[in-house]
């Protein structure tokens, strides 16, 4: 059986945070801002698993009211999820994602970003497409007020029957 999952976020630019996406420290004067370390990447990333095998979204399994998530490391959210998905028998078969980011330019980063998000789903690196686009100065990625991140996951458990 295969499926796909579709994820995306959103955050807020602000000073004074660091820039995390997909695991990796990016050198910026701004950073996200949310409840955990708001690695947009990753929480797009997390959703398309969690979508791709019916057990809701990230808001359900690490709700941003729950004081024990503040701060958290994303990575470490993705693979909480990534231990139970991998449990229930799925295999992530690729990823292919978009960062929304007027700035920093992040063609540098892209190969970093695909190893980390590989390592931690458990696949080869070519089987991750990071991609970055700009808001061309329209809305509030253009305006440099937020990063947004869509991703698309396609999963596959063997033993299922369709």
């Amino acid at each position: 059986m295969f499926r796909v999952g579709l994820g995306q976020d959103c955050h807020q630019l602000v000073p004074g945070r660091p820039l995390l996406l997909g695991g990796v420290v990016i050198d910026h004067e701004k950073g996200l801002q949310g409840h955990s370390d708001a690695d947009v990447l990753l929480h797009a990333v997390t959703d398309a698993i969690i979508g791709a095998v019916g057990r809701g979204d990230i808001g359900e399994w690490f709700p941003n009211t729950d004081p024990s998530f503040r701060g958290a490391d994303s990575r470490h959210l993705l693979s909480a999820v990534m231990r139970e998905v991998t449990a229930d028998g799925w295999t992530v078969i690729n990823i292919d994602c978009t960062i929304n980011a007027e700035r920093p330019k992040l063609s540098k980063h892209k190969a970093a970003i695909r190893e980390s998000i590989a390592e931690l789903v458990g696949i080869s690196a070519e089987l991750v497409n990071v991609k970055a686009k700009t808001g061309e100065k329209v809305g509030p990625v253009g305006r440099e007020e937020a990063m947004t991140a869509e991703a698309v996951a396609l999963l596959e458990r063997p033993d299922a029957e369709d």
